[in-house]
């Protein structure tokens, strides 16, 4: 949306239920391609934190159970602990790189979408799908069993039936899914529960341009219900959880919140509903990644509206920030002219990123822009601007990347011979970079 440290991080989550004396096993997690050890990795077991030395061995005591083991760049893996000898083994992860559409709460539920983006599939040149669960307007388009949900008309439409069903027919085709939320933009619930939204200083609800409501990211209530659907997405077998509108509403006007409000307490919001929402995904062998604005790779602040690299990298396996040169209002150091320089800006911002925070490039998989330009001069960002995101996301080394089409139209990406284009843009965007 650097080179120093990149280690990657990796989460291997055991649950298990007392049965007998435990005896101390050993185990290592290494990559499945070169069978060398994925070092900085988290064991948890219980409530019991291990961090694996650098070769990614680690010692763990559980008599049963299930042992379940992610790291960003990899296939999350399982394994029956009973499997593990006491000797040791190693658990191998397959190296992945998502490469995604994206289809809302209607595309998923079309036919026509639907199939269109299974055949980007079927064609090699996608393997991932980014799947709303809770939409832009708020709507959740499963039969969902959050109280809540079920109360507040965010269930007036249902293009997925069984969600569980849904993500194991995909599955079957090899397709890594990931359930994006939109959080705290929220009609439903902010009409059904006022008390729960955003105000303007007169006592009316906020609301954005779109004329949706928000929720307050401060209440317990409205966290609460966020993860709730994000719970059952990983119950449902869902390879990642997405929370997207991950912030306060970015406004002009003056807001009411439960309480008041400064950069420190917003940034504290955010940060805690992702904590939280970790904490109660552990049991779950599912990744967790936060959307954000570009300019966050950027800003030492907090944007307004709640977003600080640091805190939002402290809690997730994916960093995603939305690097669409469109977003890009001013610009870049060096770059002026975003949408002549598609290449840049995702590089660039990826790498001032990862500068910041000092992680590997695999905790980033950004988004990318396949929609018309709305900014500047409104052309079609067609195969070639595609092609020059995707070569920068490449050339920086993240986890792969994603495209976003509010429509849900891929047709003018050339993602068939995307990752092919010619061209090395990468000393001019390094060379910029070097001068900010």
């Amino acid at each position: 949306m650097h080179r120093l440290l990149l280690l990657p991080l990796v989460i291997i989550c055991l649950w298990f239920a007392p049965a007998g004396p435990a005896t101390a096993s050993q185990a290592q997690v290494t990559d499945a391609a070169t069978g060398t050890g994925i070092p900085g990795a988290t064991i948890v077991i219980g409530n019991q934190l291990i961090t694996t030395g650098a070769t990614g061995n680690f010692q763990f005591q559980a008599a049963t159970g299930v042992l379940f083991a992610r790291a960003p760049g990899y296939r999350a893996e399982s394994v029956d602990v009973t499997k593990i000898p006491a000797s040791g083994a190693k658990l191998s992860l397959p190296p992945f790189v998502p490469q995604a559409v994206y289809l809302s709460v209607y595309g998923i539920g079309s036919t026509k979408l639907r199939q269109a983006a299974l055949a980007l599939v079927q064609a090699g040149t996608v393997n991932t799908l980014v799947i709303d669960i809770k939409g832009d307007s708020g709507l959740v388009p499963y039969p969902s069993a959050v109280p809540l949900v079920q109360q507040d008309g965010a269930r007036r439409i249902t293009t997925i039936p069984d969600l569980a069903a849904l993500v194991q027919m995909l599955h079957q085709k090899g397709i890594y899914v990931i359930a994006r939320i939109v959080t705290f933009k929220d009609e439903p619930l902010a009409t059904y529960r006022p008390d729960l939204a955003v105000h303007l200083s007169d006592g009316t609800l906020f609301r954005d341009r779109q004329h949706l409501a928000w929720t307050d990211p401060f209440q317990p209530e409205v966290q609460n219900y966020n993860i709730a659907i994000a719970v059952e997405a990983a119950h449902a077998g869902f390879d990642e959880v997405q929370f997207d509108y991950l912030r306060f509403p970015d406004a002009s006007q003056q807001l009411k919140f439960a309480g008041p409000t400064n950069e420190q307490q917003r940034v504290a919001a955010i940060s805690g509903f992702l904590a939280e929402a970790r904490r109660q995904l552990l049991p779950y062998n599912v990744y967790l990644s936060a959307d954000f604005f570009g300019y966050v790779c950027w800003n030492h602040n907090d944007t307004g509206i709640g977003q600080n690299l640091n805190a939002l990298e402290a809690n997730v396996d994916y960093l995603s920030p939305m690097l669409y040169p469109s977003g890009f209002q001013f610009g870049i150091p060096g770059y002026t002219d975003p949408i002549n320089h598609s290449y840049q800006i995702v590089y660039q911002s990826l790498a001032q990123a990862q500068l910041r925070l000092n992680i590997s490039p695999k905790r980033f998989r950004p988004w990318l822009q396949a929609f018309a330009d709305y900014a500047f001069d409104h052309r079609s960002f067609d195969a070639n601007e595609v092609a020059s995101q995707i070569k920068a996301t490449t050339d920086f080394g993240s986890d792969g990347w994603m495209l976003w089409n509010p429509r849900n139209n891929y047709d003018n990406t050339g993602l068939a011979n995307a990752t092919a284009q010619a061209g090395d843009m990468k000393v001019a965007a390094l060379s910029s970079l070097a001068c900010y």
